[in-house]
Formats: C-alpha cells, structure tokens, sequence
C-alpha cells in the first residue's frame, strides 16, 4: 500500500519547510520530500552561508580600515579564509540541524530523495539511500515548493571552477585576484563586496546601464558610487558575448557602443537570476504548463494550480523570488487549505540588498509611481544628520519616504545605510495597516537610535523635520 498523508510537499526550502510546519500546526499529516538537505537553497548554498561571509568580511575590511578612527589600532591583520570558511559551514549547520529538530518535533516526515508527480494525488520518490521507488498518496494537496537555481548563459557555461554561479563563489578556496561578476543585480554586487573586502580585484559587467534596476534611483546610484569608493570597478552598458579560458585565466568578450571588449579575470561569477527549478517535478505527468508571460506556475488565490491538487508557492509562482515572500506563501497557502482566508499582500513584501551600507525598500519607487501617474510627496533624512548614525561612524546614505500627495498614505519606503535590513520593517507594519507618514512622524522613536531616521524623513514629508533645516 502506498504511504498516506493529507498534504505532500515537494521542497524543504523556506516556502516548502514552512508550509509542512503551519500544516502540521493545523492538525494534517505532513511528509517532505528534499533531495539534499532541509532549508533549501536558502540556508545552505544562498541568503544564510552569503550573509554569514557577508558579516565575517565586513569585519575583516573594519579591522583593517576603520578601527583605526574608533581609536583601536591593530597591526598586522591577516586573513584566514579556510577559518571564515569554517565559521560559515558552522552556522549553516547549526540553522540545518535547528529546522530537522522543528520539523521532527511537528511530526512531519522528512524524506530525503528526488520527488516527482505521478499524479494529482501521488508523488514518486527515489530516495538517496538507493532502496527502492516509493508511492505516497496526498488525500488533500501536492505541494509544489522546490524553489529556483541559477540561470545560466548558453555562451557561457557553469564548468564548476572558473566560470560558476553564487554557489561557487561562496565556497572558494582562495581569494581570486580578479573577480568578474556578470550581472549588477542583489546576488552579484553582494558576492562582489565579499571578495572586494576580502582582497579581489572585483569588476561588475551588466548589459543594462544602471545597477539594481528595480530599485529606486537615487538610491541604486547612491549604492553605487560607496561600492565604487570601496574598489568595485563597474563596466555597464555591457554585453557579454561569450569567453574563453585558458591557463587558468578567462578571457571575457563582450561589447560596450559597439565596440569589442576584453576583460581577464581568474574566476567569473554569473549572477544574472534565477529561474524555477522544475526540471524532473513532473508537469507533464500532469499536463501542467508554465504561464507563456511569466513562465512559472499560474495558481489561484488558494494556490492551486490548474490541476486540481497540485498546488505551487514560493519561486515557482509569479511574484518577487525571495526567500521570505515563499514563507508567508507557505503559511497562506496551509491556512487556506483548511479553510482560512489568509492572503499574502506581494506588494509590501520588502526586499534587502546585503551590501555594506544596505539597502532596503517597500512599495513603489519614485520612477514608479511617476509612471503610474500617482501624485506623491517625499521626505528625506540623511544618516549624517543622525546622531546614533554619527556615534557608530556609518554616517553613509539616506531615508526617503513617499506619500500619498491626498491621502498622506505611505507608497513607498526607501533606505541606503547602516542596518537597513532591520529598519524597514517599520515601514512594512506601517503600511500594511494603510498607515501615513504622519502616523511615522508622530511615533516615539528611541533615541539615539537608526530608526529616528526614518521619523525625519516622514516629518520631513510634510516639511515639519525636527533635526533638518528647512528646504
């Protein structure tokens, strides 16, 4: 007899992983099927290992260049990158292992294999122990939750050593002396700064004349001239046409104004996004086909995709690919297979770029809603004019709110500088709840503290800033 459960996940991801536990919390048998380890993409080879060398390497970079201005002077800093290595593994396996004991303790059945449809209401395993093909029967869903992996370019293979995507530059063994990352995007100027810091010659090579197009302007450049204060080298406007490697070096060939260029480099990281992983799910067991637009996975408000019973969340489904938008879709997603009517509101899920000063944003940028035709208001706060900001010596970047020009209503919420990451869920909570700037303004912040920012900017909306002159 095949084995039962009420609801299968395919993917032990953020998305996958939080699904089976909500589910579990609700009272359905849950089984897991994970082909490597719990956590995904995410806490093993992405967000949790790259935020973790991240840190380690700010550090290293403070150490050598900062400590000096807090009166704390070190001689003789060296790097030991197989112990930053090590630290990073620890981590990484301390989260692993954490998430096995939670899902243990909710009862859920974690099995490691390849996972594929057979059915609607099957799903096929082939475990990693080699013991023979298993059948488990869903009563109630099959979950498709089995995340993204890089895009690679046809011109320009993976080979696992010189040309490879963020999971390689996260285990390298030594420092490149010539980093090449193709793509300006969140995973390739965080990867870039890591080996920046850590000594590489790191050049950026984008086809598109900005970084980080989706984000606001003003901070995208502004994010840009401090990487490029910190050695990152930028060559955009740039199409790469295809390399070469040779003698341990690869040759780069692209173009810029139609003119031939030329860049040699020991590694090259190809950061240009990511796709759905569905290769081998199965849809076509199904006849499951990916949306002609978007190609991912259509569903509906509960979903479900066009096959009844299978359902899909997190990278597989339209929506921004980020590790906590598949969570909150794992949440909804169970609470509504039981009969809530939880919805997951995408555009105020927040989106954090890891560099150092980072930057952080909700809602809709400027050049957004001018194109919308939206009338709005801004207000602005420069972390030099805050006092906690000046104590810590990270005086670098900006908060800018936007607001509703009627309505006072926050749009938007953009910050560039020290530990953004944290400040912007403030700005989340406010609008979620429709809140204004004003509703920010009025709010007793700490002080001296990061968030006071944030305050001004939205005082700063209706020009009635405390700390700034008036403009």
């Amino acid at each position: 007899m095949p084995d039962q459960y009420d609801v299968i996940v395919i993917g032990a991801g953020p998305g996958g992983y939080t699904a089976a536990i909500r589910a579990a919390q609700l009272g359905l048998k849950v089984a897991v099927v994970e082909k490597s380890r719990v956590g995904g993409t995410c806490l093993n080879i992405g967000c949790i290992p790259s935020k973790a060398l991240l840190d380690s390497s700010e550090l290293y970079a403070q150490a050598k260049k900062s400590f000096a201005r807090h009166g704390i002077q070190i001689k003789g800093v060296d790097l030991d990158l197989p112990a930053m290595m090590g630290r990073k593994l620890q981590v990484v396996k301390g989260l692993t292992d954490g998430l096995a004991f939670v899902m243990g303790k909710n009862k859920i059945d974690v099995i490691y294999g390849t996972g594929r449809l057979g059915s609607a209401k099957t799903v096929l395993v082939k475990p990693n122990d080699g013991t023979a093909e298993r059948t488990l029967t869903a009563t109630k869903a099959v979950l498709l939750a089995s995340g993204s992996v890089p895009i690679e370019l046809p011109f320009l293979k993976f080979d696992g050593q010189f040309v490879g995507s963020s999971t390689e530059a996260l285990s390298y063994d030594k420092v490149p002396e010539h980093l090449i990352v193709i793509g300006a995007g969140y995973i390739g100027l965080e990867m870039g700064s890591v080996w920046s810091r850590l000594g590489a010659k790191v050049t950026v090579v984008d086809v598109l004349p900005n970084i980080l197009p989706i984000m606001d302007k003003e901070l995208a450049d502004g994010l840009k001239r401090s990487l490029a204060k910190q050695g990152l080298a930028f060559q955009l406007d740039t199409k790469v046409t295809g390399a070469t490697v040779k003698g341990g070096k690869v040759t780069l060939k692209a173009e810029q104004g139609g003119k031939p260029v030329e860049l040699v480099g020991d590694r090259v990281l190809v950061a240009v996004g990511r796709k759905p992983c569905i290769d081998g799910v199965g849809l076509d067991i199904v006849g499951l086909k990916l949306d002609d637009k978007t190609r991912k996975i259509a569903v509906n408000d509960d979903f479900q995709t066009a096959v009844s019973g299978v359902y899909a969340i997190g990278d597989l489904i339209d929506g921004p690919m980020l590790a906590h938008k598949a969570e909150e879709d794992g949440v909804a997603f169970a609470e509504r297979l039981v009969g809530q009517k939880t919805k997951v509101h995408y555009e105020t899920v927040p989106a954090v770029i890891y560099t150092w000063p980072e930057v952080a944003s909700v809602g809709a940028t400027e050049e957004q809603l001018k194109e919308r035709g939206v009338g709005y208001k801004v207000g602005k706060c420069p972390f030099s004019a805050n006092g906690r900001a000046k104590a810590m010596d990270e005086s670098e970047g900006l908060v800018k709110v936007l607001a509703d020009t009627k309505t006072d209503r926050v749009l938007g919420v953009h910050i560039f500088g020290p530990r953004a990451s944290d400040m912007i869920a403030e700005a989340v909570t406010v609008m979620e709840f429709g809140g204004s700037a004003e509703d920010i303004g009025r709010i007793c912040h700490g002080h001296p503290t990061l968030s006071e920012a944030l305050k001004e900017a939205a005082l700063g909306v209706d020009k009635r800033s405390i700390n700034l002159p008036p403009v």
